[in-house]
């Protein structure tokens, strides 16, 4: 037993113990006969028997222990139990037999370690039905939010569409928060966390009595409800309003598909692809409402005032979203560091014409206010709720990674990823663009130059990416034309 619920850890000490403790036991079987039946015989046997059992036991003393870890875990928990309950029942046996007589207080003993060893097995096999409950409620169970998370998702999905042929059709809707990556940024992930938490709740109060919520994942939502519904139902937008929140500085909304099962989608795979890709043209829908909106406003605002930075700006912004697709970047970022490239310069419509155009070097002076354009810029986009994440790539898109660049002079990663590929962006352009104080620099030495600006003004991976990118032809520029 002692063997068994140590995990059948056996070693000389514990093999040393059981054949000791087996010898004695012979020797008192043998006794316990020649007592019954009046072999004198027997007694001659069990005698010499003692003394070796207690030399095998004394002698487990003296060996090398060798220490394993173990417990009553998993089987071994039942093992003590059902032995002492088979040790019972059988003396409970022998005592029912003719000719014997088993004393009433063994008989009491061994009927008191069956209901013991009946008790211990219930509880057991309660401790490991709530176990297995928890740990499957825990694989299904997103663990932030407590809604299903995506396999029960899946689930739920195949679920519905076995059944979907015979019984209600259902409607499967995905929600994708815009804007929360901005929030994460400005507030940190902290309170990003917080946020998902509120709007889950949220959810759940405007969820009609039938429907169920899911997380599959980071910024998204998913809800199944029964009936077939569509855009513009109330159900749906209750539950894209709980979703979406407005407060000091920023804003989160929310982008969805829907797709109606089992008429649009078969299997769960295709009912998510299909409900995917009809939530993301929901979300470029919603860019072209807002930002999109807000950005050719400030755009046309900066043309006025200086028609020349057209063209720069709409290169530059081509070959930076480029080589953000080249390090892996999302939709969603990509479209800031375009956004962030096109206004970059959007603060300069504060600087003076005196300044802005002036013939010789500029001043002292003239450099500090030149050095704020990008705080102005920042404050003009701040107050675009859509444009915020967009205000801190243009506050840090003349930072350079060695910290020798302005307002703030950050120093390496601690310079937003967009801002660092748009300052990077911005100096090819300025390379190979003729100004009326310079002429454009062949590309090949554009290139050059930005390889030896690595580590110093700019990222060294970001040149990388750059180079990667114009090598493979995925940069498009009026430059290449020409070369």
């Amino acid at each position: 037993v002692a063997i068994g619920s140590a995990g059948w850890a056996v070693d000389r000490v514990w093999a040393a113990l059981a054949v000791g403790l087996g010898v004695n036991a012979l020797a008192d079987g043998l006794y316990g006969a020649a007592t019954l039946q009046g072999h004198d015989w027997l007694f001659a046997w069990a005698e010499p028997l003692w003394p070796i059992s207690m030399l095998i036991t004394a002698a487990a003393a003296w060996q090398p222990r060798r220490y394993v870890i173990g417990g009553f875990e998993g089987m071994p928990a039942l093992i003590v139990p059902g032995v002492a309950s088979l040790v019972s029942l059988s003396l409970l046996v022998y005592g029912a037999l003719p000719g014997t007589d088993v004393p009433l207080s063994v008989t009491i003993a061994a009927t008191a370690a069956l209901i013991v060893a009946g008790i211990r097995s219930m509880l057991t096999f309660r401790e490991n039905l709530s176990l297995l409950t928890t740990s499957r409620t825990e694989a299904l169970t997103d663990t932030l939010t407590g809604l299903g998370n995506r396999r029960a998702l899946m689930l739920e999905l195949d679920a519905r569409l076995r059944r979907g042929r015979e019984s209600e059709p259902s409607t499967l809707v995905f929600f994708d928060l815009d804007g929360f990556k901005g929030y994460n940024d400005a507030f940190g992930h902290s309170a990003g966390d917080a946020l998902l938490v509120r709007l889950s709740q949220r959810l759940l109060n405007a969820m009609d009595q039938g429907a169920t919520a899911f997380r599959p994942g980071g910024d998204e939502f998913c809800l199944v409800l029964n009936g077939i519904l569509g855009r513009g139902d109330g159900a749906i937008e209750r539950c894209a309003s709980a979703l979406s929140e407005v407060g000091d500085g920023f804003e989160v909304g929310v982008s969805f598909g829907i797709v109606v099962l089992p008429e649009e989608a078969d299997d769960p795979v295709r009912a998510m692809n299909l409900v995917d890709e009809r939530m993301y043209d929901d979300k470029g829908d919603r860019r072209m409402t807002a930002r999109r909106q807000a950005r050719d406003l400030l755009l046309q605002l900066l043309h006025e005032r200086e028609p020349e930075l057209e063209h720069h700006v709409g290169a530059v912004a081509a070959i930076a979203v480029s080589t953000g697709r080249h390090l892996g970047l999302g939709d969603e970022e990509l479209d800031e560091i375009a956004r962030g490239a096109e206004l970059h310069d959007l603060g300069k419509v504060a600087i003076p014409d005196s300044i802005l155009h002036k013939p010789g070097p500029l001043d002292e002076n003239e450099w500090t206010l030149m050095y704020q354009h990008t705080v102005v810029g920042e404050r003009i986009l701040a107050a675009v709720p859509t444009l915020q994440p967009v205000a801190r790539l243009v506050r840090a898109s003349h930072e350079r990674w060695d910290g020798g660049g302005y307002p703030d002079g950050i120093v390496g990663e601690a310079i937003p990823l967009g801002a660092r590929i748009i300052a990077l962006c911005d100096a090819f352009d300025a390379m190979v663009s003729a100004r009326p104080y310079s002429d454009a620099m062949p590309v090949a030495d554009a290139i050059k130059e930005l390889r030896a600006c690595a580590g110093a003004q700019f990222d060294p991976a970001v040149v990388a990416a750059f180079v990667e990118a114009f090598e493979a032809g995925a940069l498009s520029h009026p430059a290449f034309e020409t070369a």
